[in-house]
């Protein structure tokens, strides 16, 4: 006798459906974890399609390696596809991508911000337009390669910080909407480690097992920035003067996009003190330096604010939200409180100092004694959100 449709067990994705009933559209850079889950899946019985992005031009990405898509990471998804015999797609998303991401990662970096272009990129390109793509093929939900944990809470599901506090990719999906949530899988949040990772690549015999984690931006060849937006916005590397904050004119510069906020090396103004870049005025053409104390801040304005509390965000209890917060993508979440300024603005108020705080970075909340997610804001400079 055939169960009623909500009778029917959940399956590995939380879906009352058996697996090989079940459409997931895996999105596949072409590295190990992402193959990983494709093949997972598919191990399972689940009716896999697996969906390349191509991002930019493919013939300069066939001559580099070390990044997400190119041309070699295409031809490493494709391989994995025809092994564990799922179908493969390789869509052209080059226009989307430039002018949902890189026209504004040069903007931003020609305005003094330290943008983080893997964050729009999710948010615009992978979690908007390939979510859409996978509806299109009936997908009953899309499965990535992220580090994080989707958990099924009693308001519905929520996002954690992965099982591996080193592989956490949390702080690059903070704009995820609940709406995408309940859409989207990551398999790979519970394990203990990337070694996990690879020994399962290795056991469904996947010729990614042992392929190097990318480290480069998928645009900026060799990470370097500066040549990136002076190819896109000739004339950009303006010069202009290194001033200390004190008000001393120390020397000059080759123009502001080349120094990024706490920056020590290759300020080429000679021995004494240690200076840090601690302001960059794009406007004036000068980069700001001084001592390391002058990097701490225990105030972020920040703006485009997702939440993910139950509670609207602007109803914060009287002192503001208590939550712990992330100001870079490499540092730990620290004690901080969260004041709405509007229903996507916030003043982030840091129980502890903070050093090189800088626009264009995120600012991710986080439950301040467990690992749910509560989204985030973008950095902006102080003053420039309404009083």
């Amino acid at each position: 006798m055939l169960l009623p449709r909500d009778a029917a067990p959940l399956n590995s994705l939380g879906l009352r459906k058996a697996p090989e009933d079940t459409r997931v559209v895996v999105a596949m850079s072409g590295g190990v974890d992402s193959s990983v889950v494709a093949a997972m899946l598919r191990e399972e019985g689940y009716d896999v399609v697996g969906v390349t992005l191509q991002l930019y031009d493919h013939g300069a990405a066939t001559a580099r390696k070390g990044a997400c898509c190119a041309g070699r990471d295409i031809h490493d998804a494709r391989r994995v596809a025809e092994a564990m015999g799922f179908p493969h797609y390789v869509l052209d998303y080059e226009d989307r991508f430039r002018a949902s991401v890189v026209e504004e990662f040069a903007d931003a970096y020609l305005a003094g911000a330290t943008p983080v272009p893997c964050i729009r990129c999710n948010e615009r390109v992978k979690f908007r337009d390939l979510l859409e793509t996978a509806r299109d093929l009936s997908a009953d939900c899309m499965a990535t390669g992220h580090y994080v944990r989707r958990v099924d809470g009693p308001r519905g599901p929520e996002l954690h910080r992965a099982a591996d506090p080193a592989r956490d990719q949390s702080y690059f999906l903070f704009p995820t909407t609940r709406e995408q949530l309940a859409y989207l899988r990551f398999p790979l949040g519970g394990l203990a480690s990337k070694a996990e990772t690879r020994a399962l690549a290795a056991r469904y015999g996947l010729a990614v097992a042992e392929k190097p984690d990318s480290q480069d931006i998928c645009f900026v060849p060799n990470g370097s920035y500066a040549a990136v937006i002076e190819k896109l916005r000739p004339g950009a590397a303006e010069p202009g003067e290194i001033v200390h904050v004190d008000g001393r004119v120390l020397g000059r510069h080759e123009g502001v996009i080349r120094y990024t906020v706490g920056q020590r090396r290759g300020l080429g103004i000679g021995g004494g003190e240690p200076l840090f870049v601690v302001r960059l005025d794009a406007g004036a053409r000068r980069v700001v330096v001084g001592p390391r104390a002058a990097l701490a801040s225990r105030s972020v304005a920040v703006a485009e604010v997702n939440w993910l509390g139950e509670r609207p965000f602007e109803e914060a209890p009287e002192g503001g939200w208590e939550l712990a917060v992330r100001v870079r993508s490499t540092r730990p979440p620290r004690l901080a409180r969260v004041h709405p300024t509007g229903p996507a603005t916030a003043r982030v108020e840091l129980l502890a100092p903070e050093e090189g705080v800088a626009p264009g970075q995120a600012c991710v909340f986080y439950a301040p004694d467990g690992t749910r997610v509560f989204g985030g804001g973008w950095i902006v400079r102080e003053g420039s959100l309404p009083a």
